[in-house]
């Protein structure tokens, strides 16, 4: 199984990217994974909520393989603790999926399109979190999840 993780927009923060950079370079020990940046929106200011939504979606879609399992961080998702993730995660591996893709959307969420088209949505949390520091957040979780799976101490209950 190989993990895609969509962002839309770039991570500005030095010390956040390089921490995703860490934890992506932690899980090539484990599983193929990679992240894809859809550039912000041009002008996205002089365009309403729905039409950026709208734009983004097809965007998204544009990155989206038929076959692929897509998975959606929204704040309205399952919550999961870390060993429950990693037991889902572990289902869809050995279900024989071949790539889930996780998403984390623009300012104001997703599409219609993209929630239609998405398989499941996962919470990070019932806080509130800065796009930035999700993919930090993400990125570890998948990390911590991996090492569950192969019993490693990384993670203490």
């Amino acid at each position: 199984m190989k993990i895609l993780l969509l962002t839309i927009g770039n991570t500005d923060n030095k010390y956040i990217k390089e921490g995703i950079d860490d934890y992506i370079k932690r899980l090539s020990f484990y599983i193929p994974f990679e992240t894809r940046v859809i550039p912000d929106l041009k002008n996205r200011n002089a365009l309403s909520v729905d039409l950026q939504k709208e734009k983004e979606g097809q965007l998204i879609m544009n990155q989206v393989q038929t076959g692929d399992y897509l998975i959606l961080l929204d704040e309205r998702g399952t919550e999961f603790t870390s060993v429950e993730f990693s037991k889902w995660i572990e289902k869809r591996m050995i279900a024989g999926i071949r790539q889930i893709v996780f998403i984390i959307g623009g300012p104001y969420g997703f599409s219609k399109l993209i929630y239609q088209r998405s398989d499941f949505k996962i919470s990070l949390s019932q806080l509130t979190f800065s796009h930035q520091m999700v993919r930090l957040i993400f990125v570890e979780q998948v990390y911590r999840a991996m090492t569950i799976i192969k019993n490693e101490p990384y993670h203490h209950e």
